[in-house]
């Protein structure tokens, strides 16, 4: 009986192994946590060097987003609130606390005059790039619409 027993197991152990998912490979394949935050500390280091240089250009790329009419607006009224003051980063803390590709990122820097800034954004990772999300008013594309908070009605 014992020795069935162990056959059993050993046959389990055999046929789990012979089959892993897609999904177990990519995990296996995935950057490690330490890249995947030196990645997003990058960007959140991009977004600050576009602030400093009052760059609209840089500041699209940091953002992750097409360079169009409305993100060059946006771009220009971040770079009006925050740009061009000298920024040092003094802290970056990086979370991947919603997946792998996407999490919090947590800047604190201070400008030439000491002057503190502290912001929270959400960093995501797309097509192997990492990108703060610091635009706000992206337009939604045609033939879709906005997602509802209303209550539905039964």
């Amino acid at each position: 009986m014992e020795r069935r027993r162990l056959l059993a197991v050993l046959a389990a152990l055999a046929v789990a192994s012979g089959c892993s998912s897609p999904d177990d490979k990519s995990a296996s394949s995935s950057p490690s946590s330490s890249a995947s935050a030196d990645g997003a500390r990058g960007a959140v280091e991009a977004y600050v060097a576009a602030l400093n240089s009052r760059s609209v250009t840089d500041l699209i790329a940091a953002g992750g987003v097409e360079d169009a009419k409305w993100s060059r607006q946006e771009a220009t009224q971040i770079l009006a609130d925050r740009g061009g003051r000298g920024w040092k980063i003094k802290g970056v803390q990086i979370e991947h606390d919603m997946g792998p590709d996407t999490g919090s990122a947590r800047l604190v820097a201070e400008d030439k005059a000491g002057k503190p800034l502290r912001d929270t954004f959400t960093v995501t990772r797309r097509k192997g790039r990492w990108h703060l999300v610091v635009f706000t008013h992206q337009p939604t594309k045609p033939g879709k619409k906005p997602a509802s908070t209303a209550t539905p009605a039964s």
